[in-house]
């Protein structure tokens, strides 16, 4: 049966040929035009219900197929009323007696309509919105890639999410570039059916007139033939070619055509009523049937208060149930604060949190829609693979006293960050400038501080056209956490944390962790480490590594700051790919005064070093330094000091506050294969 099902559509495009050279019964005739006429409504019914076009990807070729299919049958049936003195079958006879009802100029009339219609009207449409649409696909192809590729390098979304992405686009851009030719299909075919109904009469008027039948009788029966074999076949093509106009122009939706109609077509009473006023007018006039428009009328004012209720319902029924829900939660709440220790739980501070405004709601609730809480979950993973620590669980709140469209960040009870969306709009950035040309409200995006602009949904293809980069606004907010994430990743890292990432280790290196702790060094030592690690931006997913550094130096060194240093040492190949990921580095080197000057000014206590430099030379480092990486910048470079290892980490201290994400490495932090090129040095 496999081989069956594989090959069925082979199968049946041999026959299909086979059909056109070989004779068929008229009984199999019959057959096969009710079997044409079943597959349209089908077709025309899954184009009803498709919620995407992707979801119907074989019309394409399912047009050709189809158009191929109706060709033969009207060849066939062409066959038959010739050859057969007009009898072609039972089906085609009953259709034509049907339609034509003993009238053959309304039976001519009738097709005429149907294919002007079809050729005119449905196909021309269609095929000019699939070119349209082909174009703007494929135009559009660059700006959706850059953003999946986005979306990726920001863990919002996975490697395999993004693949199926990118193999939707070019899914889209094939099903629309074909389409843009098969709509040609069902043009052709308008056209061939005329041809064959002026063939089947005259050819029919010639062959009864050669038999010597009168003339009345012969147009009669061939007219009758003709055109109910017209229309029998005509009618499918219709309802494939209405199917094809509701492809093309079909947009992506969660719902089927009829639920987008009366959710968008219906949902606005004001409009109902209006209408239904209109039609009440109407009927006042002379000559206007007032019967018909008096019921129209009244249908849709009533229709416009059903809908109305409806919405107000809908509206009031969360509001209800909260306040339903609220009086017995109230009544149990007061019962267990009645236990001095049920207040206990009140005074614990969430790692990670973030509140949102009520218009924010609907992009974290998933029951609403929102995607935001999935984004959190992937970047979860996509951080952990970059830094080796797993970030806690965010906790989301809504917060009444926020802006409808604000959000706040806050990391161990305390705010840190907070932005504002415009939710069902979509956020635009020019990468190549700060101006835009196209309308909406000017912003700036709250992770990078980078001019940007809400647009509305309907303007997404202009500006991808444009080579904008387009963000809807859970990821603007997921970009926002992530960036809040990596700044202040080392203050997440408690001991909790630091002894599940122990665990961890412990799986394959039992030892190693039992040889290093408590000996050598205690949970809360080995947790300043990381954190300091983590504070640079070093990963720590080498844990290995690092613990086998730390045993090496902890029996000797106590100070978590030193400890660091040797840590960031031993990870000099992870450094490394990380600044040079091609062997390069553009590096501000240090003045060998500068680097004495800061040596000659650490002071060594019980507590640890601490660097004691005068506030005027410390100055005139920092503001040396920063017109440095001001003219790298301007430039376009991302620069790297380097000093050397005895200054490396005093340095940093120094400049931290004025150039908090300025990287500042020592020589044995990197590889030897590593070339170095000098960009200038700081001095005092």
């Amino acid at each position: 049966m496999k081989w069956l099902k594989s090959s069925a559509v082979s199968i049946g495009l041999i026959c299909v040929i086979f059909l056109i050279i070989i004779p068929v019964p008229a009984g199999v005739l019959d057959f096969l035009f009710m079997l044409n006429l079943s597959i349209g409504v089908v077709i025309l019914l899954t184009a009803l219900f498709i919620k995407d076009t992707l979801q119907f990807s074989i019309f394409p070729s399912l047009l050709l197929m189809t158009t191929l299919f109706r060709l033969a049958l009207e060849i066939s049936a062409t066959r038959l009323i010739l050859g057969n003195s007009g009898d072609a079958g039972e089906v085609i006879a009953a259709f034509g007696s049907f339609v034509i009802k003993g009238n053959l100029v309304v039976g001519v009339v009738v097709f005429l309509i149907i294919v002007v219609v079809q050729f005119i009207v449905i196909t021309k449409g269609s095929e000019r919105v699939a070119e349209v649409a082909a174009r703007f696909t494929l135009d559009a192809m660059p700006g959706k890639q850059m953003a999946i590729d986005a979306d990726l390098n920001a863990g919002i979304i996975t490697e395999p999410e993004a693949r199926r992405r990118r193999t939707n686009i070019q899914r889209e851009a094939d099903f629309y570039g074909s389409m843009d030719g098969a709509s040609k299909f069902v043009k052709g075919d308008a056209t061939v059916a005329i041809l064959i109904v002026i063939i089947n009469i005259v050819g029919g008027v010639i062959s009864g007139l050669v038999a010597g039948e009168d003339i009345q009788k012969v147009l009669t029966t061939y007219t009758q033939a003709t055109i109910g074999e017209g229309l029998l076949a005509q009618l499918p093509a219709l309802l494939i070619s209405v199917a094809t106009g509701l492809i093309v122009t079909r947009a992506a939706s969660d719902a089927n055509i009829s639920q987008d109609l009366a959710s968008q077509l219906l949902s606005r009473p004001l409009v109902l009523r209006i209408t239904g006023g209109v039609l009440l007018f109407i009927m006042f006039l002379p000559g206007f049937p007032a019967p018909v428009l008096f019921l129209e009328g009244a249908l849709f004012i009533v229709l416009s208060f059903v809908v109305d209720r409806r919405q107000k319902r809908a509206a009031m029924a969360p509001a209800a149930a909260a306040a339903a829900a609220a009086v017995p939660a109230a009544d149990a709440e007061l019962k267990k604060l009645q236990n001095p220790e049920n207040v206990y739980q009140y005074l614990e501070v969430e790692t990670i949190e973030m509140e949102f405004g009520y218009s924010l709601i609907p992009l974290v609730d998933e029951s609403q829609g929102g995607t935001f809480v999935d984004k959190v979950v992937m970047f979860r993973k996509q951080f952990a693979l970059d830094t080796g620590m797993v970030i806690p669980s965010v906790r989301m709140r809504d917060n009444i006293q926020l802006g409808n469209n604000t959000y706040v960040i806050k990391i161990r009870g305390e705010e840190v960050a907070r932005g504002e969306l415009l939710a069902g709009s979509l956020l635009i950035m020019n990468p190549s400038a700060d101006t835009f040309d196209v309308d909406g409200v000017d912003t700036v995006e709250p992770a990078f501080g980078l001019k940007a602009r809400w647009i509305s949904p309907e303007k997404r293809s202009e500006a991808e056209l444009k080579g904008y980069t387009v963000i809807d606004p859970a990821a603007v907010m997921m970009t926002h956490l992530s960036e809040i994430i990596r700044r202040h990743a080392w203050e997440m890292l408690g001991r909790k944390e630091v002894n599940a990432l122990l665990d961890t280790v412990k799986k394959n290196n039992a030892s190693l962790v039992e040889e290093l702790i408590p000996n050598k060094l205690t949970v809360g030592e080995l947790q300043k480490v990381l954190q300091n690690l983590l504070r640079e931006s070093v990963p720590i997913r080498d844990m290995v590594g690092i613990l086998e550094t730390l045993a090496d130096h902890a029996p000797k060194i106590k100070d978590a700051d030193l400890l660091s240093e040797f840590a960031r040492q031993g990870l000099r190949r992870t450094i490394s790919h990380r600044y040079a990921p091609h062997g390069e580095l553009q590096v501000i080197t240090v003045d060998p005064q500068v680097e004495q000057l800061i040596n000659q000014s650490v002071r060594q206590t019980d507590s640890g070093a601490y660097l004691a430099i005068e506030p005027d030379k410390a100055q005139a480092i920092i503001d040396n330094l920063t017109a440095l990486v001001g003219r790298c910048g301007d430039a376009g470079i991302e620069p790297v000091v380097l000093a050397a290892p005895q200054t490396r980490l005093y340095l940093k201290r120094l400049t931290e506050q004025a150039l908090p994400d300025l990287a500042v490495i020592s020589y044995n932090e990197l590889e030897n294969d590593v070339k170095l090129q000098a960009l200038g040095a700081v001095a005092a």
